[in-house]
């Protein structure tokens, strides 16, 4: 099938990024799978690239980073922070490109090509001082400088993980981490936004009472902060009772939508750039997290399931219960990059607790010092009728914790402290495989002028 004819236009690649409409970009968002450089190598789509192999330049690779990941200003927080009124569940005054649950910023993002692996600091992990220089840097569109300043660099080369049965599915395996493509894999932690809305759960206004299904829906180590036991909290309401698989699936929901933002805008950024790319399936318990480096901890497949004292005993005398690795953090040359409140981070999980109050409500924490990387025109007098946490919540947030981690031997307990979910390849689109075997349509203008627009018509090797 013919082509239809290219437009020629000037070399501005950044120029024409800035006037490429949010619309376009919806209209032709794709999964475009094969790139130069690719195979199939049967079924109907049987093809070999004729094209070498064309690895994304710092310019592409910097404009899908902040796409997934950019910081962009100061969050508003314009929220009620009245006694009882939930404001203070807001953990970060720091805005990016995709939203986070409670302004947490759960996620980090891994980027990987064939040159190196680089892990980009979210907006935590940025010494405070440096949080205006890069706004300013987004504002004026260097997302190359940004991309250079927010990243780390965790590996020289390429890291995957396997994707043979057991890691992935098969339908990934003839095109991930193809040769010249660009990888991002969001991370997200649990911990933190775990113990924050357990502060705000835990608190007398609205006082939720968690259970153990998996222990015959006992307390959840909360039992004497009950009313019925003079407490505070309301273990007699239907309304404010959980379980402990319900909260944390409820945390790991919103982090995955998290995630699913960030490769949302992948593909946004994506077809603007005039790139091909695709989300993948990228989960597994220890896989990636091995690859990449993190320090893990283990325990036995049973333990790590949940499984009862009996079920594990016959197990390990069956020599069926294997060690199951877990990431508790990354850490590189002295410095850690990424770290869970939880042990062996921290020797108790009433020791992390109350970093995360101090991250927050400790002198240069969020809402006190920090305050001052926020829009609000009187940070000072603002932050100053900011209360912190009630010693009830923070009472009852330390015991849940500490039961958790004594009862399961990790916290959270359905899950590590790091997950993965989908990542998304990025490549240069093959359009001779598209032209071979799909309508003119399969390509917009974007991957049709892409090497005029990018690389002054020259191909890349």
């Amino acid at each position: 099938m013919q082509a239809p004819a290219t437009t020629h236009t000037a070399y501005d690649p950044a120029g024409h990024l800035s006037r490429y409409s949010l619309l376009d970009a919806l209209r032709g968002r794709r999964s475009r799978r094969f790139g130069v450089g690719m195979k199939i190598p049967d079924g109907p789509f049987t093809y070999t690239s004729t094209e070498m192999v064309q690895p994304l330049s710092e310019e592409e690779e910097a404009a899908l980073a902040f796409a997934a990941c950019g910081i962009t200003g100061s969050a508003l927080a314009d929220l009620s922070y009245g006694q009882g009124q939930g404001g203070a569940m807001l953990s970060g005054l720091v805005g990016r490109t995709v939203a986070s649950p409670d302004a947490i910023n759960t996620v980090s993002l891994v980027v990987t090509n064939d040159q190196a692996t680089y892990l980009m600091k979210r907006p935590q992990d940025f010494a405070r001082g440096e949080i205006a220089e890069l706004i300013h840097l987004a504002q004026k569109g260097d997302l190359l400088q940004l991309y250079e300043r927010s990243r780390d660099q965790i590996a020289n080369g390429r890291t995957v993980a396997p994707v043979e049965p057991g890691y992935n599915f098969n339908i990934n395996k003839w095109s991930l981490y193809a040769p010249g493509g660009s990888y991002f894999l969001p991370i997200n932690e649990m911990t933190a936004v775990y113990i924050n809305a357990l502060l705000e759960a835990f608190d007398p206004e609205m006082g939720y009472f968690i259970r153990d299904e998996r222990a015959n829906f006992q307390p959840a180590g909360i039992g004497r902060f009950a009313r019925s036991k003079g407490g505070h909290l309301y273990d007699a309401d239907p309304g404010r009772t959980a379980t402990v698989g319900a909260i944390e699936m409820s945390l790991i929901e919103a982090a995955a939508i998290e995630q699913g933002m960030m490769l949302q805008n992948l593909g946004l950024m994506g077809q603007a750039l005039g790139l091909g790319g695709f989300p993948n399936f990228a989960r597994h318990e220890f896989s990636w997290f091995r690859a990449l480096g993190f320090r893990m901890e283990e325990m036995t497949a049973s333990h790590y399931l949940g499984a009862s004292g009996l079920v594990s005993g016959v197990l390990g005398l069956l020599g069926r219960d294997p060690q199951i690795p877990y990431p508790v953090s990354l850490e590189r040359d002295g410095l850690t990059l990424l770290s869970a409140y939880c042990p062996p981070n921290y020797k108790t999980m009433t020791e992390a607790v109350h970093a995360f109050i101090e991250y927050k409500f400790g002198p240069q924490g969020v809402f006190r010092g920090g305050a001052t990387v926020g829009g609000w025109q009187d940070a000072a007098g603002t932050t100053a009728r900011i209360s912190t946490p009630s010693q009830a919540a923070i009472d009852a947030t330390m015991a849940y914790c500490e039961y958790v981690y004594r009862q399961y031997g990790r916290f959270p307990a359905y899950s590590a402290p790091f997950r993965t979910c989908i990542g998304y390849q990025a490549t240069h689109v093959d359009g001779a495989f598209y032209d071979r075997f799909y309508h003119p349509d399969a390509l917009s203008d974007t991957q049709r002028n892409h090497q005029a627009l990018w690389h002054n018509g020259v191909n890349g090797s």
